[in-house]
């Protein structure tokens, strides 16, 4: 065997292109299981000593060589001409040892078993790309976006049919991904390789059946990103048009958000998209719910199938009115159900019982779905998005999550007032899995320690309305679920806004929640101190409170502090007793706005708050001896707004929490008044300010910042370490921050997001150049500010530009300068306009055509906007939120009844009697309320004033009252305040 040994072997000699070493070294395929790979490619010339007939056994290209009549056959030694640790590691697959395929490795892996016919490595890089492809969630086979383009274009040059589809298949699964903790996101657009991926890629990804995104809206965002990127590439060619036209008609426009598509009229490539979206939500909104049965009949339901995929993890139905729960349901449906006759029997049948269901009380939701395949469920889907769906019959949406999404774990469902109680029970029955629940709608108005109520009174809602769908009462009326006792598995329950929720209702939920953690009532009226107490008493592992504007008082807060005794037996000293208390263990606690705390109580409270991450206290009866007392160093989060807290207490809080990162002390004006440290001692104003911004600077890194009081020049420069990567300020009354400093803004804190100035002097200057510095800028707002301000300011285009407030300080501005506007901000979905006494009946029109997909709208005092009517603001289908007050005699007293009917997603409108064309506005009822939730109408008096140009007393405006409609599940409140709210 061993005269025959130098015939079984071959030299193979390969040189390294970027060696470390320049040296030579001689290694054998006998000992490849040890080689040291990295000795080996420090090494300049590396020859190994390999088996003839292996080689030509796993690789047709050595087969070739050494079987074949070349000169090279019978050489004792080749030369390899490739990338060394490459082609080391065919060598290591040829002789079985591991090869690791990675997103980075696997086309130089498979382009070299390609070309040495290692079958092998082939068949390993085929089955790594095929796992990649197929595998639910990042993990050992992820690729990145740029590599799967340059294994795309390698697949096509080199006729890989199998490569091409497996690429398609991973983008198409893989457009969204969850990266540990994080939310999802848009994987694919994130990347800065987005608009390198090729037409035919991105045209095949969106064509997958497996294609995965959240929703329809995230899809287009995502195409339209590429088609901007791809723009000049394609100009050349006269493809954009094409390339347009095929990649956006994949979109399905009947599932886009109502504010998204009006929104996207203005686009330059989604304009006539846009429009036919537009038609087709509202030709689907004159189906009454329970008849969007006949959608059935159409032969095509494509255009109306959601896109869930056994790789969703998150459904986004969000801002949808087009959606029903028929709509929803055939989305989930099979395939098959096509070509099935039996299937489409029992199809129809389920349907027709969820359309009954629309008539029914609570018990008839079980079991309507009874006779469907069991096809429907896709057990990824952890998320589900149903917020401002207020045509979903909840009771059999439940039904279809229980079907189709049984790992539902989160599910929000804001702004939807026919979500009861009752609800939230069957919820918690069918969905035994959740555990986070959003059910915020918009808070009331009529805060009690906000307003000063004249009369009020009470309407019982009817139960069934034709235009809305309702089921069943509220706590009161749960005796067919009494007989189901259950344990939720919720921990984190946001209520806010719900004036509708009671101390029974709260102690009826609270008793099935026993996991629960984390606690919304903001703005919950109706709760009493009493019914949170008990609240607090039960729920044992409560970290999160947020109970801003209740009547949470003392009673809330001795639960608090007092010990829990299922935690062990009371200690007898203090610090033992805080420690079993729930304020000991709190992470976030919001009571802004709650005066029924005194400050005893409050002392008592902060002192035991050790785990406090964030906190409100704005408009309390806070004082510095709660500062001073408060233990916690973990603080991120603070806001002491109108509070008389002083500098000193402050500086003294944010010296013991570096982490803080949001602060707002705005309406503080003990700021900058004389204070007392923590031993009594009295301090300067101007020690008290100084020593506050110098610990800021040095300590934090903020991130948010509302300031007023004392806030000048000299804060800033003390800020500035800490302020660099600040995403929003706002400065209020008391505030002086000059020209010279609001020139420092932009440079101090590129990263801005959002800019509020109230009270400040500015000029045009000072504005552009905020504008051109601050790339990132989304909401501006600029309220009663001095100077040399006009439109001009917005001459630059400002594409990022969300929300703008301009209260005022245009009072100069005309219609002109409203196009200008509307051209140069061309992205706004929120805009006010205070004060500006020029403007023409025309603006109205400007207003609509320029920003067609508003969703909130603010005009008051604005000349003669609404004087002959205001019938363009129709254009402006998705508007949400609406105030005009003094800008014209010209509303009609339909309006409030037009806009609802027209404007789906409208929830709040606010009005003024001296506008009203016929001196009063129509007040809808339950029946044609649609989706609005508060009606506002102020009531003004006509007050003399003397004056000295004239014998006769000239009479003005003057406030008198408000008249506010309030609903909720249950009743219309109709109350008089006071105020001008």
């Amino acid at each position: 065997m061993a005269s025959g040994s130098d015939d079984e072997f071959v030299t193979l000699l390969c040189t390294n292109s970027y060696p470390i070493e320049h040296t030579e070294t001689l290694i054998s395929t006998t000992d490849i299981h040890n080689w040291d790979l990295s000795a080996i490619l420090r090494c300049q010339t590396v020859k190994i000593k390999a088996h003839r007939h292996r080689l030509a056994e796993q690789s047709s290209f050595f087969h070739g060589l050494f079987s074949g009549s070349f000169s090279e056959s019978n050489l004792s030694c080749v030369s390899i001409q490739w990338n060394m640790e490459v082609f080391i590691n065919v060598l290591k697959c040829v002789y079985g040892c591991k090869v690791d395929v990675t997103s980075k490795t696997f086309l130089s892996l498979f382009e070299a078993a390609l070309y040495f016919g290692a079958e092998s490595l082939l068949l390993k890089c085929k089955i790594w790309l095929s796992e990649a492809s197929s595998t639910k969630g990042p993990g050992l086979h992820e690729i990145h976006l740029d590599d799967l383009i340059h294994i795309w274009n390698f697949g096509l040059e080199h006729a890989n049919d199998f490569v091409p589809e497996l690429c398609a298949s991973y983008l198409a699964r893989n457009f969204l991904k969850k990266r540990g903790l994080a939310d999802l996101q848009m994987w694919a657009i994130s990347s800065k390789f987005f608009g390198d991926v090729p037409y035919n890629l991105l045209f095949r990804c969106i064509k997958h059946p497996d294609l995965t995104v959240y929703s329809e809206m995230h899809l287009s965002d995502a195409l339209l990103v590429w088609l901007n990127a791809n723009t000049e590439k394609l100009q050349p060619f006269g493809k954009v048009e094409d390339d347009c036209t095929g990649i956006l008609k994949q979109i399905r426009i009947s599932l886009l958000p109502l504010w998204f598509a009006a929104g996207k009229r203005r686009s330059c490539y989604f304009t006539e998209l846009a429009e036919e979206s537009i038609d087709t939500i509202f030709r689907l909104l004159k189906i009454p719910p329970a008849d969007s049965i006949g959608v059935f009949e159409d032969g095509d339901l494509d255009h109306l199938r959601i896109r869930v995929t056994e790789y969703s993890k998150k459904v986004n139905l969000s801002g949808c009115p087009q959606i029903t729960s028929v709509i929803l349901l055939l989305s989930l449906l099979p395939s098959s159900y096509r070509v099935d006759l039996m299937l489409r029997k029992s199809i129809r049948q389920s349907l027709i019982n969820l359309e009954r269901l629309s008539t029914c009380r609570d018990q008839c939701g079980s079991g309507i779905l009874h006779g469907l395949p069991s096809t429907l469920s896709f057990e990824a889907v952890e998320e589900v998005d149903i917020s401002k769906c207020p045509r979903l019959h909840l009771e059999s949406t439940i039904e279809i999550f229980f079907k189709s999404f049984p790992s539902l774990r989160k599910l929000r469902a804001t702004h939807l007032l026919n979500f009861k109680t009752t609800t939230l029970h069957k919820l918690m029955l069918k969905c035994p899995l959740i555990s986070e629940v959003d059910l915020t709608i918009d808070i009331t108005p009529l805060i009690p320690a906000q307003v000063s109520v004249i009369s009020s009174s009470r309407a019982i809602m009817p139960l069934v309305s034709s235009n809305s769908f309702s089921a069943g009462n509220n706590f009161l009326d749960m005796t067919s679920y009494h007989s189901q006792p259950s344990v939720s598995t919720i921990t984190r329950l946001i209520l806010e806004g719900r004036s509708d929720i009671s101390d029974l209702d709260l102690q009826y939920i609270t008793g099935l929640c026993v996991s629960l953690r984390y606690i919304n009532l903001k703005g919950c009226i109706s709760v009493t101190d009493t019914g949170m107490s008990n609240l607090i008493r039960r729920c044992g592992k409560l970290h999160s409170i947020l109970v801003c504007d209740t009547s949470f008082g003392i009673n809330s807060i001795q639960a608090l502090c007092s010990s829990i005794t299922s935690f062990g037996p009371a200690a007898s000293d203090f610090e033992k007793r805080c420690s079993d208390s729930l304020a000991f263990k709190l992470q976030t606690l919001h009571m802004g706005g709650c005066k029924g705390v005194n400050e005893r109580s409050l002392l008592d409270l902060i002192s035991q708050t050790q785990a406090l991450i964030s906190l409100c206290l704005r408009d309390t009866h806070l004082v510095d001896d709660a500062l001073y007392s408060f233990p916690g160093s973990s603080l991120e989060t603070l806001d002491v707004c109108n509070t008389m807290v002083s500098g000193a207490a402050l500086s003294h809080v944010v010296n013991g929490n570096p982490a803080l990162k949001c602060l707002n002390a705005r309406g503080c004006k003990n700021l900058i008044h004389q204070g007392s440290n923590a031993s009594g001692v009295e301090l300067s104003s101007s020690y008290s300010c100084r020593d506050l911004y110098a610990v800021l600077g040095k300590k934090c890194k903020l991130e948010e910042i509302a300031l007023g009081w004392g806030f000048d020049w000299f804060s800033l420069v003390a800020l500035r370490p800490a302020i660099m990567s600040l995403r929003a300020i706002s400065v209020g009354l008391g505030g002086s921050l000059g020209e010279d400093a609001l020139r420092l803004l932009p440079t101090t804190c590129p990263m801005l997001e959002s800019i509020v100035l109230c009270f400040q002097v500015i000029s045009n200057a000072i504005i552009i150049n905020i504008m051109r510095s601050l790339r990132h800028l989304q909401a501006l707002a600029l309220c009663y500010c001095l100077g040399d301000i006009s439109t001009s300011s917005f001459k630059n285009s400002f594409t990022n530009l969300r929300k703008l407030r301009l209260e005022r300080v245009t009072p100069q501005m005309t219609d002109n300068d409203l196009v200008v506007l509307t051209q140069n901000c061309a992205s706004l979905v929120e805009f006010s306009l205070v004060g500006c006494r020029l403007l023409t009946s025309d603006s109205l029109s400007l207003i609509s055509q320029g920003w067609p997909g508003l969703i909130s709208i603010h005009l008051e005092d604005c000349g003669e906007v609404t004087a002959t009517g205001v019938s363009s603001l129709f254009n402006c289908r998705a508007l949400e939120d609406i105030l005009l007050r003094h800008n014209g005699s010209g509303i009609a007293s339909s309006f409030i009844l037009d806009a609802a009917s027209k404007m789906p997603m409208l929830r709040q409108v606010s009005l003024d009697l001296c506008d009203a064309l016929e001196g009063d506005f129509d007040i809808p009822n339950h029946g044609n309320r649609y989706f609005l939730s508060a009606v506002k109408i102020a009531r003004c008096k006509f007050k003399k004033s003397p004056n000295i140009n004239f014998q006769e007393a000239h009479r003005r405006p003057v406030h008198k009252d408000t008249l506010v409609l309030v609903w909720n599940s249950q009743i219309l409140n109709s109350t008089v305040v006071k105020e001008r709210i």
